[in-house]
C-alpha cells in the first residue's frame, strides 16, 4: 500500500499528508557533477528536485540526505569548479550533506571556501580539519527532533590514504571509520537518548578485507539503525535482496538497514519510517527511479533559469565530434573493453614519448607495459559518435601521463590488490593470472612470467606512479618523464590522428584478469 500510494503521489502530484508520527528519509549519493540526463533519460537534476517537491508535498516529516561526491564527473565540474553544483545543492534544500573523496580534487582550501557555504548541516565525525582551512566547517552528528522522538545522524568519511592525493588534504588527520562511527553511536544512545541513530557514510558498502565499509560497520555495530551510503557506488536494490543485502546483522543479533542508490543521480533513496514502532525497526525501503517523465510545469524554473547559461557552454562542447566507435564500451566493470583501450593507449603515448625523446638525440629505454586505473574512467563510450565533450567528462582529473622504472615485485604486489578488487586496466601484451577467487597467482608479459628482480619501464598517470588507488607499491619507482599537461588532452589528440587516419575506435573486450587454465583442466576432469 506504501509503494502505491507513493506512485500515486509521484505521477499525480497528490497532496496526501502522512501522519504525523511516520518520517521519511530521502537519499542521495555519487550524483558526480550529473546534471542532465543520461542516453536513456536517467538522472537529471530538474526530474530529481521534481520528485522531492513531490515527496515534501505528501509527507509531513522529511529529511534530505547527501552521502558525499556530488562533484567531478562531466563538463560542469570541468569546466566550473562547483560554480554549478554547490548552488544548485542549496537549492534543492538538502538537510544533512557530507564528504565524499572527490570534494578534496581541487584541494583543502578549495573545499573549505564551497563548503562555507552549504547550507545543509555539514557532518563528519572522523575526519579532523583542526588547524586546517576547514576547522569549523563540519560537526560529527547532528540531532533532528521528530514530535517526541530524537533521531540522530552520524557523517562517516573514507580513508584519504592513497584514495586521495596527499597534496589535497595537507594537516588534516583521519580517525579509523569503523570505531568513530561506533563511539559516537554509542554516546548518541546513551547520554543524548536517541531513539534512531542513522550513520551517513562514504565508505562503499563491499566487505574488503582491511577496509571499512557499510557491511563491516553494520557488522560490528550495536546502536547504529539505519546506514546510508556512498562511495561504491553500488545500486542496493531491495528487489534483489540476494545480490545487495540490505538487512545486516549487527553484533548484538539486530537488523541494521544498509542502503545505497548506485551512482549519477539515477535514483533517489526512500526510506519511510513508524517513528512508533522504531524498536521493531518498521522501516520501509524503496528507491524512486529519476526519469524523464514528468511534464516540464514540474520543474523548478529558477533551476532552469540559473542552469541555462552553463547548459549553453556545456553543449557547444558536447556537440563536437572527433572520433566514432564502432563498439560499446562500458564504465561499469573493472575489466574488458574500455579499461583494455585506455591501457593500450597508454602503452601507445609512453612508446611515442619514449620515440620522441630518442629521436631528440637523447637516451631513453623502451616502455614495456601499461597500468592505468580504471576509477579515472567516469563515461561510457557508446557505438558511434565520439564528441570532445564526452572525452573531458571520461577523463576530467588533472592526471599528468607519466614514464616510471620499476621493479617487477611492486608492480606485481600492485596487481595482487588489483586482482581482489576485480581488475585493473593493463596493456594488451599482458595477463594477469588468478585462482578466478581473487589470487594472483602470476603476471605474464609479452609471453613470459614477471620477474620480480627486473626492472621495467611503466607508462601510466602520475595519480597511479603515486601509488593511489590502493596500489600502494606502485609509488617505489624513478620517474623517468611526466608530461605537462592533462591525460585528456593527450587522449583528444590520439583520437583526432586515428580519425585523421580513418580509423574507429575499437578495443578487445575480454578481461586480461584471467583465471588460470590448468584450474579449469582440473575442474573439467
Amino acid at each position: 500500500m506504501k509503494k502505491i500510494l507513493l506512485t500515486l503521489v509521484l505521477l499525480a502530484g497528490s497532496t496526501f499528508v502522512a501522519p504525523a508520527e511516520d518520517l521519511v528519509i530521502l537519499t542521495t549519493n555519487d550524483t558526480h557533477s550529473n546534471i542532465d540526463f543520461d542516453n536513456n533519460g536517467r538522472g537529471g537534476i530538474l526530474p530529481r528536485k521534481a520528485i522531492i517537491d513531490s515527496v515534501r508535498k505528501a509527507e509531513k516529516n522529511v529529511i534530505l540526505v547527501d552521502a558525499g561526491d556530488m562533484v567531478q564527473g562531466t563538463l560542469y565540474f570541468k569546466y566550473f569548479k562547483g560554480d554549478v553544483e554547490y548552488p544548485l545543492f542549496n537549492m534543492m534544500d538538502y538537510d544533512i550533506r557530507i564528504l565524499g573523496n572527490h570534494e578534496f580534487d581541487n584541494g583543502l582550501d578549495e573545499l573549505a571556501a564551497r563548503w562555507k557555504d552549504v547550507k545543509a548541516t555539514r557532518l563528519s565525525a572522523n575526519y579532523d580539519f583542526k588547524g586546517t582551512p576547514a576547522e569549523g566547517l563540519f560537526q560529527p552528528y547532528v540531532i533532528k527532533k521528530i514530535g517526541k522522538k530524537k533521531i540522530g545522524f552520524i557523517g562517516i568519511n573514507v580513508d584519504p590514504a592513497s584514495l586521495i592525493s596527499k597534496e589535497n588534504y595537507p594537516g588534516m588527520k583521519y580517525k579509523d571509520a569503523i570505531a568513530t562511527a561506533n563511539t559516537t553511536a554509542e554516546m548518541l544512545r546513551k547520554q543524548k537518548k536517541c531513539d534512531l541513530i542513522v550513520a551517513v557514510t562514504h565508505i562503499g558498502y563491499e566487505a574488503i578485507p582491511g577496509k571499512a565499509s557499510d557491511i563491516e560497520l553494520a557488522r560490528q555495530s550495536k546502536d547504529i539503525d539505519i546506514i546510508i551510503g556512498g562511495h561504491s557506488h553500488t545500486f542496493v536494490d531491495p528487489k534483489t535482496p540476494d545480490a545487495t543485502p540490505y538487512w545486516i546483522e549487527n553484533a548484538a543479533g539486530k537488523p541494521v538497514l544498509v542502503t545505497q542508490t548506485g551512482k549519477y543521480g539515477r535514483n533517489v533513496g526512500y526510506i519511510k519510517i513508524d517513528l512508533d514502532d522504531i524498536k521493531d525497526h518498521d522501516f520501509d525501503y524503496e528507491y524512486i527511479p529519476v526519469t524523464d517523465r514528468f511534464s516540464p510545469e514540474a520543474y523548478d524554473r529558477n533551476i532552469e533559469n540559473f542552469l541555462a547559461p552553463y547548459r549553453h557552454a556545456v553543449d557547444s562542447v558536447n556537440s563536437n565530434i572527433i572520433a566514432w566507435s564502432v563498439q560499446d564500451m562500458t564504465n561499469n566493470t573493472r575489466t574488458g573493453a574500455y579499461p583494455n583501450w585506455v591501457a593500450d593507449f597508454g602503452l601507445t603515448k609512453g612508446r611515442l614519448v619514449a620515440d620522441s625523446i630518442r629521436a631528440s638525440g637523447k637516451d631513453f629505454p623502451e616502455v614495456d607495459l601499461s597500468i592505468m586505473n580504471v576509477g579515472g574512467i567516469r563515461q561510457p563510450v557508446t557505438k558511434g559518435a565520439i564528441t570532445e565533450g564526452q572525452i573531458l567528462s571520461t577523463f576530467p582529473f588533472s592526471n599528468c601521463m607519466t614514464i616510471i622504472r620499476i621493479k617487477g615485485k611492486y608492480i606485481i604486489d600492485a596487481l595482487s590488490v588489483a586482482a581482489t578488487k576485480g581488475g585493473e586496466a593493463v596493456s594488451g601484451n599482458m595477463s594477469v593470472v588468478t585462482d578466478g577467487k581473487g589470487k594472483l597467482l602470476k603476471v605474464i608479459i609479452d609471453g613470459n612470467e614477471m620477474n620480480p628482480e627486473r626492472e621495467y619501464v611503466l607508462s601510466t598517470i602520475d595519480y597511479v606512479a603515486h601509488g593511489n588507488d590502493d596500489l600502494v607499491t606502485m609509488a617505489n619507482n624513478t620517474e623517468l618523464w611526466r608530461g605537462s599537461h592533462e591525460m585528456c588532452q593527450d587522449v583528444l589528440g590520439y583520437l583526432k590522428h586515428l580519425t585523421s587516419l580513418g580509423i574507429p575506435v575499437s578495443s578487445d573486450p575480454f578481461s586480461r584478469f584471467v583465471e588460470d587454465v590448468n584450474i579449469e583442466i582440473d575442474k573439467a576432469k
